[in-house]
Protein backbone atom coordinates (compact mmCIF):
# COMPACT_ATOMS: atom_id res chain seq x y z
CA UNK A 1 0.00 0.00 0.00
CA UNK A 2 1.13 3.49 -0.72
CA UNK A 3 0.91 6.31 1.73
CA UNK A 4 -1.92 7.88 -0.30
CA UNK A 5 -4.15 4.86 0.30
CA UNK A 6 -3.36 4.84 4.03
CA UNK A 7 -4.17 8.54 4.44
CA UNK A 8 -7.97 8.21 3.96
CA UNK A 9 -8.10 5.28 6.40
CA UNK A 10 -6.08 7.19 9.00
CA UNK A 11 -8.14 10.35 8.51
CA UNK A 12 -11.37 8.36 8.89
CA UNK A 13 -10.12 6.83 12.16
CA UNK A 14 -9.12 10.21 13.59
CA UNK A 15 -12.43 11.82 12.68
CA UNK A 16 -14.38 8.93 14.18
CA UNK A 17 -12.45 9.42 17.42
CA UNK A 18 -13.33 13.10 17.43
CA UNK A 19 -17.03 12.35 17.21
CA UNK A 20 -16.81 10.10 20.26
CA UNK A 21 -15.40 12.97 22.37
CA UNK A 22 -17.34 16.10 21.41
CA UNK A 23 -15.56 19.43 21.42
CA UNK A 24 -16.01 21.42 24.59
CA UNK A 25 -15.05 25.06 24.83
CA UNK A 26 -13.52 26.54 27.96
CA UNK A 27 -16.82 28.24 28.76
CA UNK A 28 -18.56 24.84 28.70
CA UNK A 29 -16.14 23.23 31.14
CA UNK A 30 -17.79 20.81 33.56
CA UNK A 31 -18.58 22.25 37.00
CA UNK A 32 -15.88 21.78 39.61
CA UNK A 33 -16.46 19.14 42.23
CA UNK A 34 -17.52 20.61 45.55
CA UNK A 35 -17.01 17.42 47.49
CA UNK A 36 -14.38 17.58 50.20
CA UNK A 37 -10.98 16.12 49.51
CA UNK A 38 -10.19 12.88 51.35
CA UNK A 39 -7.45 14.89 53.09
CA UNK A 40 -9.82 17.55 54.42
CA UNK A 41 -10.25 16.73 58.09
CA UNK A 42 -10.57 18.50 61.41
CA UNK A 43 -7.24 18.94 63.17
CA UNK A 44 -6.94 19.12 66.94
CA UNK A 45 -5.88 22.01 69.10
CA UNK A 46 -4.63 21.73 72.66
CA UNK A 47 -1.89 19.80 74.36
CA UNK A 48 -0.23 16.92 72.55
CA UNK A 49 1.63 14.29 74.57
CA UNK A 50 4.61 12.86 72.73
CA UNK A 51 7.10 10.05 73.16
CA UNK A 52 9.78 10.46 75.83
CA UNK A 53 7.39 12.59 77.94
CA UNK A 54 7.61 15.57 75.59
CA UNK A 55 4.73 18.00 75.11
CA UNK A 56 3.61 20.35 72.32
CA UNK A 57 0.80 22.88 72.74
CA UNK A 58 -1.09 23.62 69.51
CA UNK A 59 -3.41 26.61 69.03
CA UNK A 60 -5.50 27.09 65.89
CA UNK A 61 -7.80 29.90 64.85
CA UNK A 62 -10.68 28.77 62.59
CA UNK A 63 -10.58 32.18 60.89
CA UNK A 64 -7.00 31.50 59.70
CA UNK A 65 -6.82 27.75 58.93
CA UNK A 66 -3.47 28.09 57.14
CA UNK A 67 -1.73 29.31 60.29
CA UNK A 68 -1.17 27.89 63.73
CA UNK A 69 0.74 28.63 66.91
CA UNK A 70 2.71 26.05 68.86
CA UNK A 71 4.49 26.19 72.18
CA UNK A 72 7.56 24.00 72.34
CA UNK A 73 10.07 23.92 75.19
CA UNK A 74 8.89 27.22 76.66
CA UNK A 75 8.88 29.19 73.39
CA UNK A 76 6.04 30.17 71.08
CA UNK A 77 6.27 29.67 67.31
CA UNK A 78 4.02 30.85 64.47
CA UNK A 79 3.74 28.26 61.71
CA UNK A 80 2.14 28.60 58.29
CA UNK A 81 0.71 25.87 56.08
CA UNK A 82 3.21 24.72 53.50
CA UNK A 83 2.19 22.65 50.51
CA UNK A 84 3.47 19.10 50.55
CA UNK A 85 3.71 16.57 47.76
CA UNK A 86 1.54 14.13 49.71
CA UNK A 87 -1.14 16.71 50.50
CA UNK A 88 -0.84 16.05 54.23
CA UNK A 89 -1.10 19.10 56.48
CA UNK A 90 2.42 20.45 56.96
CA UNK A 91 3.11 23.67 58.84
CA UNK A 92 6.47 25.41 58.85
CA UNK A 93 7.96 28.27 60.82
CA UNK A 94 8.99 31.22 58.64
CA UNK A 95 12.63 30.97 59.70
CA UNK A 96 12.66 27.25 58.92
CA UNK A 97 13.25 26.29 62.53
CA UNK A 98 10.31 23.92 63.07
CA UNK A 99 7.98 21.77 60.97
CA UNK A 100 4.73 20.26 62.29
CA UNK A 101 3.26 17.34 60.33
CA UNK A 102 -0.38 17.15 61.29
CA UNK A 103 -2.75 14.19 61.13
CA UNK A 104 -6.09 13.73 62.88
CA UNK A 105 -4.69 11.00 65.13
CA UNK A 106 -1.13 12.29 65.76
CA UNK A 107 1.46 14.91 64.97
CA UNK A 108 5.24 14.99 64.54
CA UNK A 109 7.50 17.96 65.25
CA UNK A 110 10.63 18.14 63.08
CA UNK A 111 13.75 20.28 63.03
CA UNK A 112 13.19 22.44 59.94
CA UNK A 113 16.84 22.34 58.92
CA UNK A 114 17.73 18.67 59.39
CA UNK A 115 14.17 17.25 59.20
CA UNK A 116 14.96 15.03 62.18
CA UNK A 117 12.14 14.40 64.65
CA UNK A 118 12.13 16.55 67.79
CA UNK A 119 8.90 15.08 69.14
CA UNK A 120 7.32 11.93 67.70
CA UNK A 121 4.00 10.17 68.13
CA UNK A 122 2.32 13.29 69.53
CA UNK A 123 -1.32 12.58 70.32
CA UNK A 124 -3.94 15.03 71.59
CA UNK A 125 -4.59 14.62 75.30
CA UNK A 126 -8.14 14.25 76.53
CA UNK A 127 -9.50 17.46 77.97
Amino acid sequence: MTRFTLLPALLSTVLTGCSIFPFQSASEAPPKETAASPLDFKLASGTFSCEAGLRVDVARNPATPNQMQINWQGRSYALARDSSASGLPRYEEARGGLVWIDLPWKGVLLDGRTHKPLASECTPTAA
